[in-house]
Parts: structure tokens; sequence; C-alpha cells
């Protein structure tokens, strides 16, 4: 199973310097991929912008949108461009993971219809992959991705979010949950990608967060509760969720491992880079 990091660009307050040195330590160390998550309504760096950094100061490292919120994006071109632009920039290490999301007031910021996400999305999947052939609204739109085209990951629990990745992505991205839970939702997708059509098998992703250290209940506690506060009483639940226990995170990866995930993505809580070395002892050494 490979193992991603999370560039921590949801911290409030994080130093450009920090995320920078995040990334190429991540590079660094060995994980296999560097992954952002996207918002609107918070104290948070856009993920687009934060994997172009990321992409000049890394060589190898895949860099994955996990997730980006593509249908509150007004424009399906515009998108496609920037992340034709991003995977050009990066030697064709990008992966679009993409999902419809739960939080009203980011497509209320943006102008974006929020009971119609979905079905957007999917309009949005077929235009941004017209675009990158040539072929959209308006053709010549470039630049065109480094290998013709940029590999799409799909998240969601929905029903909709779940067929979504058997019908347009490589696999599909748990949001987390115990790994004992996870077996279930692998049938499941296996299940929708053979109804499909689909060749080969789903790739399985995850999401876990973790923060480690002397400190490391504090930031996650700090952090789950400011970035999850529209859940409410959930946020708690969510908090203590977090791995802050270095025996724990090699339980939980090995759990997912068992399970039938094929990369497992590590949120940091906090965006100091010195935390990636704790991670990488417990999970690549």
């Amino acid at each position: 199973m490979d193992i991603g990091v999370c560039l921590p660009t949801t911290i409030p307050g994080a130093d450009g310097s920090q995320l920078i040195e995040f990334a190429r330590r991540a590079d660094r160390l060995g994980f296999h991929s560097l992954t952002v998550v996207d918002r609107v309504v918070y104290d948070n760096y856009d993920g687009i912008v934060a994997l172009s950094a990321a992409a000049a100061v890394t060589e190898r490292i895949k860099l994955v949108t996990a997730i980006l919120l593509a249908a509150y994006r007004p424009s399906a071109v515009e998108l496609a461009k920037q992340l034709a632009s991003l995977d050009r920039l990066s030697g064709g290490r990008l992966i679009l993971g993409v999902s419809a999301g739960m939080r009203q007031d980011d497509y209320v910021a943006t102008g974006a219809d929020y009971n119609t996400r979905g079905r957007r999305l999917d309009a949005m999947i077929e235009e941004i992959r017209e675009v990158w052939k040539g072929e959209g609204p308006v053709p010549g739109v470039g630049p065109r991705p480094t290998n013709g085209d940029i590999p799409i990951w799909a998240g969601g629990h929905s029903p909709a979010g779940l067929r979504r990745a058997a019908k347009y992505g490589i696999g599909w991205i748990s949001p987390g949950g115990p790994p004992h839970k996870y077996p279930e939702l692998v049938t499941k997708i296996k299940e929708l990608w053979a109804e499909e059509g689909r060749a080969g098998s789903p790739r399985m992703g995850a999401n876990c967060y973790v923060s480690l250290g002397p400190d490391g209940k504090e930031h996650a506690t700090e952090h789950m509760l400011s970035y999850y506060s529209y859940m409410g009483t959930m946020a708690q639940h969510l908090a203590a969720g977090a791995v802050t226990d270095e025996g724990r995170l090699r339980d939980v990866v090995d759990g997912y491992a068992a399970n039938g995930c094929d990369e497992l993505l590590l949120l940091s809580c906090t965006a100091d880079p010195d935390h990636l070395d704790r991670i990488a002892d417990v999970v690549l050494r």
C-alpha cells in the first residue's frame, strides 16, 4: 500500500515557507503523493495554487487534489486550463481527485447552485476531458496535459458519488473511518465498477488525520474543531478519531492495507515540517 501526505493548507496561519518545506520534505522522505483538500469559506490556501508551488520544489512525488470541489467553480474550461497547466508544470504528476462536497456556503460564496452540484460535477468532468483533448466548446484551449489526459480519482459516500467513481475515475477515495469497515466499500465499488463495464480494478484510497508528538492531541483537537465547526457536536467525534499515537498509526496503516486500500492519505494537523519525519519513522521505515 502506498502512503501519501496532505499539504497542510488548511492550518490557519500556516506560513508559505512551511508549506514549501513540507512539500520538499515529503518528496525527499519517499511519500508516494502530496495531496490538498478544498474549501472556499475558510482560512486556507487554494489547493491548485498550493500544488503549483509544490510542483516547483519537488521532482517525483505525485500531486493529488483530494478532494477538489470542482462544481462550485463557474467555468469548466478555465478549470481544465488551470489543471492542465499544473500537470505540465509538474511533468505529468497531477491526479485530479473530485467530489461534490457537502458545505453549502462554499457554493453560495461562488454563486454556484448547491442543489444541482452532483449533476454539474458529472457534466464538468466530461467537459474538462473534452478540453484536454482539444475538443471543448471552443477548440484550441491549451495546454494539453503531459500524457494527453489526467487521471481522475473520485470521492463521496452518496450513491451518486460511488457511481461517479466507477464511471469516470481510476477508483474511489474514502473520507475516512475505521479500517475494519473498509472492505464493505471496496466490495461496493468493485460491483459498480463491473456494472460500468470497466476493465482492471479500481484504485482504492482513504484519508486519515494524524497528529503525533507530545502536543499531538492538542493540535488535533484545535485544528479539527475549527475545520469541522460547521458539523456541531460531530466535530468532537472527528477530533477524537485523529491518530495521535505511533502504535495506533501502525495498526491503522496495517488495517487499511489488509482490507483492500491501495493508498492511505495522511492529513497532518500541524504545518510543522518536522511532523513529516515523525510520520515517516512509523510508516516508511
